[in-house]
């Protein structure tokens, strides 16, 4: 029984965010990407303050997480089918690229203030965090199996062409970014050329075990570690790039 009410209760839940995450899009111009809009979007929903808390513990810092991962779905979504199968490695990563940022640029003016609350910096570790995740699902999706040092390597990146492409898109337009998009990997091919012929002077091995228990938090603090409490959301309004 009490797994049934779990189950009951993990469904409300998630419905009630994607409720919330859809009544904050259109209120994000008035408000900031801010605590006021977590409150306002949930009223809107009908939730009490104690069910938005509930929801949100984080404020905006779980709503973000909530819009980048509603994105990666899209973009997921978009590149199903054979004819994104049949594709070459790189031209798989670049369609992946171009429909992340699609799916960012269905909500443009809340893509836009989600950039800039994420370059605060408190907040950049969120970033980097939903970054990662982004590339993970990508790569996942154009048939990356790999488990050694280049599972990290591949998915860090990553992480930075979506960040910078994803500026480049809002500052310039599309075809700006597609542009971008095709010199980073290109410039990436030709390193893992130069990568094949040079032996690095630190073993893959060592490096991948650093970068495993920077992953997981053995010691510093991981990008994938709990959220923090929300910070004060002074400063959003400024703020309205991402680090190219």
């Amino acid at each position: 029984m009490s797994e049934i009410v779990s189950d009951h209760q993990r469904n409300w839940a998630e419905a009630a965010e994607q409720r919330v995450l859809d009544a904050a899009l259109p209120l994000v111009t008035d408000c900031g990407w801010t605590s006021r809009l977590v409150a306002r979007a949930a009223e809107a929903c009908g939730l009490n303050p104690g069910d938005a808390e509930l929801l949100f513990p984080n404020g905006p810092r779980d709503l973000a997480a909530l819009m980048s991962r509603r994105c990666d779905a899209r973009a997921l979504q978009a590149l199903e089918g054979p004819d994104f199968a049949g594709l070459k490695v790189r031209e798989k990563i670049a369609r992946a690229v171009e429909a992340r940022l699609d799916a960012a640029i269905q909500d443009e003016p809340a893509a836009r203030r989600l950039a800039g609350f994420l370059t605060l910096p408190q907040n950049m570790g969120l970033g980097l965090q939903l970054a990662w995740e982004s590339a993970d699902k990508l790569w996942r999706r154009a048939g990356d199996v790999a488990t050694d040092e280049n599972h990290y390597s591949k998915r860090a990146i990553l992480a930075g062409i979506l960040m910078s492409a994803l500026a480049v898109r809002l500052q310039h337009g599309p075809e700006a970014a597609q542009a971008f998009t095709a010199r980073r990997i290109e410039n990436v091919m030709s390193f893992e050329k130069l990568k094949s012929r040079v032996k690095p002077p630190v073993s893959m091995e060592t490096l991948a075990a650093a970068l495993a228990r920077v992953r997981y938090g053995e010691p510093a603090a991981a990008p994938s570690a709990p959220l923090a409490a929300p910070a004060d959301d002074a400063g959003e309004e400024g703020a309205q790039g991402l680090p190219g």
